[in-house]
């Protein structure tokens, strides 16, 4: 198992971003895993790059790899997006893979999409995943269907095409992913409840057993437990919401609105938050458990350079030791 830093554009600036993915470079993560938002999760937050253009600045000012979890079918078309793929994979051959997901209204509704229900998500994900993939075997793609695609082809590709990799939040969908022929592997959370995590990873794995598995883990780092707890309170509690209803909520201040029912209980049930850093290898010790293949760290505060540097001089090195 590897350790990759998640870069947060709906917490930073794209600027104060490229900052941290170096100096977790320097700490000793090998790997970035960036989000893809429109809008953030919260006011509070108040930031939202453009990751796809952050990208290529990133991955030439580090050697790290890059990833980035992207709905595509509503705000960006598919072909768009595996030429942006195929692009950044040409300029940093191995170094680029993708994750996609069904998405949130809160990006995609920016285009007045009627947002579908779940099954109809997964359906169009599908659909854009398979149009993805032919584009980047050089096919001359036309497509009707939930998506439309006319005569496209890709000239510029890479000599590999990227990993394809399928999100999932619920056991569900890690099952359905499994069965999926066009997804190379899982990326799911890694939380304070590891038997929820192990039954997603073991709903893949025992369908999927030779696909790899990534997690992003949600934690809280800071100087004192009570720091922790406040920082992710303030940053992260607008996705601790409980439930489906989430998919509904089309602008920051709906969630920030929600989430004025959330307390720090809550906050603990959904992330790791403690100021050991042995605590944070234990838990770390049980995703090993779990035989996934990569961690991506999100330390959901904004004490994100004594985050870097602490896990990099004491939790990175401890685990390389158990590995």
């Amino acid at each position: 198992m590897t350790i990759g830093y998640h870069a947060s554009h709906e917490q930073f600036a794209p600027s104060e971003l490229l900052k941290y993915v170096q100096r977790a470079e320097e700490y000793g993560f090998e790997h970035c895993l960036a989000s893809d938002h429109f809008h953030p999760w919260s006011e509070r937050q108040g930031e939202s790059g453009h990751v796809w253009s952050w990208l290529g600045a990133a991955a030439q000012a580090t050697s790290m790899t890059f990833g980035t979890v992207n709905a595509p079918g509503y705000r960006y078309h598919p072909a768009v997006i595996a030429q942006a793929a195929a692009t950044l994979r040409e300029l940093h051959p191995e170094r680029f893979w993708l994750t996609v997901g069904s998405g949130q209204l809160l990006n995609e509704g920016i285009t007045g999409v009627d947002w579908p229900v779940k099954d109809e998500r997964n359906a169009r994900l599908e659909e854009c995943a398979n149009v993805m993939r032919r584009l980047w075997d050089g096919e001359e793609v036309t497509h009707q269907g939930q998506v439309t695609v006319e005569a496209a082809k890709l000239y510029s590709r890479p000599e590999t095409p990227p990993p394809l990799v399928g999100a999932a939040l619920s056991p569900e969908t890690a099952a359905w992913l499994a069965e999926c022929e066009w997804a190379d592997g899982l990326l799911t959370l890694g939380t304070p409840d590891h038997e929820a995590d192990a039954e997603r990873v073991r709903a893949f794995k025992e369908r999927a057993p030779d696909k790899p598995v990534y997690l992003k883990v949600q934690l809280a780092y800071d100087e004192t437990d009570e720091a922790a707890l406040e920082g992710a309170y303030d940053q992260w509690r607008t996705n601790c919401v409980p439930g489906p209803v989430t998919q509904q909520l089309r602008t920051p201040g709906d969630f920030d609105e929600l989430a004025e029912g959330v307390d720090r209980e809550q906050i603990e049930e959904n992330v790791r938050v403690s100021a050991d850093l042995d605590e944070h290898v234990a838990w770390l010790e049980d995703d090993f458990d779990l035989e996934v293949d990569r961690v991506y760290l999100h330390n959901v505060t904004t004490n994100q350079t004594a985050f870097v540097e602490d896990f990099g001089e004491h939790v990175l090195p401890a685990l390389e030791d158990e590995g």
